[in-house]
């Protein structure tokens, strides 16, 4: 493998001939179409949904400073994907503030950003482009699929190429088998990737002992004492177990404008493993257990009277109110999860984003490691870095991020602390990354990979 791009394809001027296959069609697997198809490659993205578009997610996110230049790098519909936060503040259990201070942040939602990167990729229309435009296509682009429906089976290495094996739903032919062949296989397949577990199957991901429960309510449908302290405002809440921070984020179709935008919740409550409540929780309104997710909609309604109920209990006023005001909640599971490496089958297999790392939400990084991973990828693939300053950036990126979200959800979680150190906490996620000091530890095997 040359290390003057892979396989020293593309970087050396030769035609881009053949498909570079993305597994996973969300955020990551969009980034990485996007910004391949923006520098000449052609990609084909398989996604497993039987969807063309994928769920609204229902969810916030804070959009890091590599989601904020991945979008103003490769973004050519021109539409605002951020609301600005201005402000944080802390709140006691009586909902006063206890300490506030200036820091701007940009917060973002995820149906947002994908129909931003949908219509970059494919050019899907839709009503998230009002005040923006569909781009139109450049003769530099590369080419661009984006196949639905495709459950990935296996992964060959064949020498020159790997063999991606899928089935694919075909509407009258129920499950068909196909494969591709690529010299190049990007894995964005989030945080339980089927291409990691094919290549690292001793690789678990494992329950941390607590669960986030997250959900929007219209800025409209508050108190005034909860846009009081929500509203552009980056708000947070500690105590004992319990862990809630709630922000402003875009409304319906990508609304930015005052009054038309949703508050965000995002909640951390500790059910330890095999507890009777932590079962209730994770079983669906069809008495299936869900491993890792209760997806909007299919929370029990018994389930969720006792979530409301610790809400009163346990939250701050202007917090409960929001989970009581919430009309679509779901549930996730909070895991750990990594790779040992990114890079497998002589480097024709690249792992990226969740898929190398699952950071704990703490972090508000999930989506910045994403754009991170694929703008390292792209430098790489065109030469303007070899092959060991790729694995070195996004290990390094991967093990310092992860270790930290690691460390501040355990200390808030599982650990009584005074306030000064959750704040503390929280700002040491929010160091530029080129302030971040990396620690000597991540080069260790570097040669190795």
């Amino acid at each position: 493998m040359a290390t003057n791009g892979v396989n020293g394809h593309m970087a050396n001027g030769a035609p881009r001939t053949e498909d570079i296959v993305i597994v996973g069609g969300s955020l990551g697997g969009l980034m990485s179409g996007v910004a391949l198809k923006t520098q000449g490659y052609n990609t084909t993205i398989l996604e497993r949904t039987p969807a063309f578009l994928l769920d609204n997610q229902g969810a916030g996110i804070v959009a890091g400073g590599d989601t904020i230049a991945f979008f103003e790098k490769y973004d050519r519909t021109g539409k605002p994907v951020a609301v600005p936060s201005y402000k944080r503040i802390y709140l006691d259990k009586q909902g006063e503030t206890i300490y506030e201070n200036e820091q701007r942040q940009n917060m973002t939602s995820w149906d947002l950003a994908y129909y931003l990167l949908r219509a970059n990729y494919d050019r899907v229309e839709s009503a998230y482009l009002d005040g923006g435009r569909l781009p139109e296509e450049r003769k530099e682009d590369g080419r661009v699929r984006y196949r639905y429906g495709c459950t990935v089976t296996d992964v060959v290495d064949e020498g020159d190429v790997v063999r991606v094996r899928f089935k694919r739903k075909d509407e009258g032919a129920g499950e068909v088998e196909e494969s591709l062949t690529t010299r190049l296989l990007v894995a964005a397949d989030g945080p339980s990737s089927t291409i990691r577990g094919i290549l690292e199957p001793e690789v678990e991901r494992k329950y941390a002992g607590y669960v986030v429960i997250r959900g929007t309510v219209p800025e409209t449908e508050v108190s005034q004492e909860a846009l009081d302290v929500f509203q552009e405002r980056f708000c947070f809440f500690h105590a004992e177990g319990i862990q809630n921070l709630t922000y402003t984020i875009a409304g319906e179709n990508g609304n930015t404008m005052p009054g038309h935008r949703l508050l965000n919740f995002v909640w951390y409550a500790n059910f330890p493993e095999g507890s009777e409540d932590l079962e209730r929780i994770m079983t669906d309104k069809d008495g299936r257990r869900r491993r890792i997710t209760i997806p909007p909609g299919m929370i029990t309604w018994e389930a969720w009277e006792m979530l409301k109920a610790k809400a009163v209990d346990r939250l701050p006023p202007q917090m409960a109110e929001m989970a009581n005001k919430t009309k679509n909640p779901f549930v996730q599971a909070i895991t750990d999860v990594t790779s040992p490496q990114p890079l497998y089958m002589n480097d024709k297999v690249v792992l990226i984003g969740d898929a190398l790392a699952g950071f704990r939400p703490h972090t508000v990084a999930s989506t910045s490691q994403a754009a991170f991973d694929v703008m390292c990828l792209v430098d790489w693939l065109d030469g303007k870095t070899d092959r060991k300053e790729f694995i070195k950036r996004v290990m390094q990126y991967s093990r310092l991020i992860q270790s930290r979200g690691i460390y501040i959800g355990n200390r808030g979680q599982f650990e009584s602390l005074p306030i000064e150190d959750y704040i503390e906490d929280r700002n040491m996620m929010s160091i530029p990354r080129k302030d971040l000091v990396y620690p000597e530890w991540t080069e260790k095997g570097l040669d190795s990979m």
